[in-house]
């Protein structure tokens, strides 16, 4: 490929960076936001609640069964011929969220199934009550073990960020495109995309790869 066009690719940086800030933003939100659903999910599940088990269980089916494109095109152009109207963004981090919570409650569901039963039969005997015992015995010991597939489903959901260019969100995506479409520069605008993606991404896998062998070496999630 030839990538000889620098002057374009020096003056489309600052769109890069502002469409690197929307991506950002909305991603770790929704990431944020699929950790607190997901973690939500998997005690209901841990614990068996009746009649919201099921409701959790057809959620995750569902969402893991669907594109996140479809969501967002159910958010963005369903939903208004129901009355309901919401704004790109707000379809961008309800998407990303519905999305991600489900991914994120199994990855919970598998660190809170590898908390050992004696290790809650001594809290429960030394006199903790339920929420005691989740806060300083299941979650810290839980979230060791699922650290690994919550930060696999972190940089999952930051890929799928790509597809919000669909409901017209200037995301990294939707500005490769139309630097493609008005200028015909493919091979530059789509470089400039990968290195932008690799920025955000690569720090975060890093990073991730590190917590991990912190949390193995202080002897969690064994």
């Amino acid at each position: 490929m030839d990538f000889t066009d620098v002057p374009f690719i020096i003056k489309s940086i600052p769109l890069y960076v502002e469409a690197m800030k929307v991506t950002l933003v909305i991603g770790l939100l929704g990431i944020v936001l699929s950790l607190l659903l997901g973690l939500l999910c998997s005690i209901i599940t841990y614990y068996q609640v009746k009649g919201l088990k099921r409701i959790v269980a057809i959620y995750i089916e569902l969402s893991r069964n669907t594109p996140l494109l479809i969501q967002l095109f159910f958010l963005y152009y369903g939903l208004p011929q129901l009355g309901i109207k919401l704004e790109s963004t707000t379809c961008a981090i309800i998407g990303l969220t519905f999305l991600g919570g489900s991914y994120m409650a199994e990855a919970f569901r598998s660190g809170l199934e590898a908390v050992s039963k004696t290790q809650i039969e001594a809290g429960l005997s030394i006199g903790l009550t339920n929420p005691q015992l989740i806060r300083y015995v299941i979650l810290p010991q839980a979230i060791a073990v699922a650290i690994p597939g919550i930060g696999a489903n972190a940089i999952f959901l930051l890929k799928e960020t790509s597809v919000f260019s669909a409901v017209a969100l200037a995301d990294l995506m939707f500005v490769a495109k139309d630097l493609i479409g008005m200028y015909y520069k493919t091979n530059e605008a789509l470089l400039v995309l990968v290195i932008a993606y690799l920025i955000i991404l690569l720090p975060m896998s890093l990073g991730i790869t590190l917590l991990e062998r912190r949390i193995r070496y202080a002897g969690f999630g064994r």
